[in-house]
């Protein structure tokens, strides 16, 4: 018999927490340690420039870079991308919100901590498990019988619904919606944030910002040292 079904927070990473996306760290550190060419930034480079000067999209410029991503990692060894992962962590693992900091470590006292992220599972859960997160669901990567990726991802069409993931959890971790808590930045987070007793609406998108607004959930934004509650 299970016992009492406890309270959760789930919470959306890149953007989120940390103040960038870890994929795209992931990307730079094998570029820089030589597992990707140099040339491989080239891919990514316009929609980064386009999005920097506020002509393009974020959207724009993380698809290309996880078509990067796919298209330099088939062949390289699992353990090898984890140390390269872990590495890059040492450096860049502090770069967080504050208010999101300070909301984990709040939560964290009496609530199932959760993270979702479509960032790859070898560079979210080393981040997740510094930032105290009890289970980490994230894109999981194929690899073969000798420990080299393949360069598919395991149960995509599930990771990508991020409300189908929550669902998986509760019922897995025996949680409970009531007292529930989520943290979110754009509209791919908005169907697991319709889910939970607390939804906020973290820097949101345009999208997220929309959808927050008609359903009256929390809008915070933090701008340098001020955090803005809408």
């Amino acid at each position: 018999m299970k016992g009492k079904k406890q309270k959760f927070a789930v919470f959306d990473i890149d953007g989120t927490i940390f103040r960038s996306s870890l994929l795209i760290e992931l990307v730079e550190a094998l570029i820089q340690e030589g597992y990707f060419p140099a040339s491989a930034r080239k891919n990514y480079e316009l929609e980064l420039n386009l999005w920097q000067d506020r002509k393009g999209n974020y959207d724009d410029y993380i698809g290309k870079v996880i078509e990067t991503y796919l298209a330099h990692i088939k062949g390289l060894p699992l353990d090898e991308v984890i140390e390269v992962a872990e590495r890059a962590l040492i450096f860049k693992k502090n770069r967080v919100y504050r208010y999101t900091r300070d909301l984990v470590d709040k939560l964290q006292k009496d609530h199932f901590m959760l993270a979702i992220s479509h960032s790859p599972y070898h560079i979210v859960e080393p981040f997740a498990r510094v930032m105290g997160f009890n289970k980490v669901y994230a894109f999981l990567y194929e690899i073969d019988e000798d420990g080299f990726l393949t360069g598919k991802v395991q149960y995509q069409d599930l990771i990508v619904r991020k409300d189908l993931i929550l669902q998986r959890a509760i019922e897995k971790e025996n949680l409970t919606l009531a007292g529930s808590v989520g943290v979110g930045d754009t509209d791919s987070d908005a169907p697991m944030l319709k889910m939970v007793s607390r939804p906020i609406a973290f820097n949101p998108n345009s999208g997220l910002y929309k959808i927050a607004k008609r359903n009256r959930w929390e809008i915070v934004v933090e701008r340098k040292d001020v955090i803005y509650k809408i």
